[in-house]
């Protein structure tokens, strides 16, 4: 792949909007966790491959191309599931019951997902 290539295959002009984009919703990720940076026992560390943001060791929310993965109750996937703009994580070709997919186009639906994914791992991370 070309630094001008993106992983849609797109390459040039469309694959240098698609990185700007990418970058805002970065930026728009980042700025939503500082707040919890500044927490006691809240610091980044590797997950699947990225970097996300734990308590205590455990990863809580985390980055990935086309959007967030958070960890929540099962009853909270279900719910953000069942409205339509978020999907549970498959892995493997299985269904994760606290991981939760929310994408870009629902961006607006991050900082609740990060407070709430926070607030259950802190819970129940002795």
């Amino acid at each position: 792949m070309s630094p001008e290539d993106d992983d849609t295959g797109e390459t040039g002009a469309c694959a240098r909007s698609y990185g700007v984009l990418m970058t805002r919703f970065r930026e728009q990720f980042d700025e939503i966790v500082a707040e919890y940076l500044a927490l006691d026992g809240v610091d980044i560390g590797p997950m699947f491959g990225t970097m996300g943001v734990r308590v205590r060791g455990k990863v809580f929310a985390f980055p990935v191309s086309r959007g967030i993965i958070a960890k929540l109750p099962e009853e909270r996937v279900s719910e953000l599931e069942a409205g339509g703009r978020a999907e549970r994580m498959i892995m493997r070709e299985r269904a994760m019951r606290e991981w939760i997919f929310v994408p870009d186009e629902a961006a607006d639906l991050w900082p609740t997902v990060i407070d709430e994914a926070f607030t259950f791992v802190d819970d129940i991370t002795p």
